[in-house]
């Protein structure tokens, strides 16, 4: 049996899909890819067990079962999720709190710049003149929350 009669029998085509979307999932881990895959694979045995669906069926019920398998998948991430050595890797400001840095631009009326690092962030606070040392305490948007040190 060569390639082009395998995808002839629409059920190995579609377990022949999964196949290629879990080996795809394990080059580019991504915790998505698996989850299609999963749904192409009980498209496949479902068509195998019952070769007189029509193609339409077949991507209706690929889709409800992708759609299944993101589900079930997405309430296991939230139930068990995978711990991190850097929690904070994405949220930058969170990383910053603590921080001493310097005024780079006085507060005046709650409101000046703050040099963090290379960059000059927008800081919120009380008044400040440049060069006045201050503690970032938080965030909100493009703006940090800082007190005097």
């Amino acid at each position: 049996m060569n390639f082009d009669q395998l995808l002839a029998v629409p059920g190995l085509a579609w377990l022949i899909l999964a196949a290629l979307l879990a080996i795809a999932e394990l080059l580019a881990p991504g915790i998505f890819l698996v989850f299609i895959a999963a749904g192409a694979a009980v498209t496949g045995i479902v068509t195998l067990l019952v070769p007189a669906f029509d193609l339409v069926f077949e991507v209706f019920l690929f889709a409800g079962a992708s759609a299944a398998a993101v589900a079930v998948g997405r309430r296991w991430y939230r139930a068990n999720p995978v711990p991190s050595q850097d929690p904070l890797l994405n949220d930058r400001v969170a990383r910053l709190i603590g921080q001493v840095v310097t005024v780079v631009e006085p507060i005046v009326s709650g409101q000046g710049r703050v040099k963090v690092g290379d960059g000059e962030w927008l800081a919120s606070g009380p008044d400040a003149p440049v060069g006045a040392q201050v503690r970032i305490i938080g965030g909100r948007g493009g703006s940090l929350d800082v007190e005097p040190a």
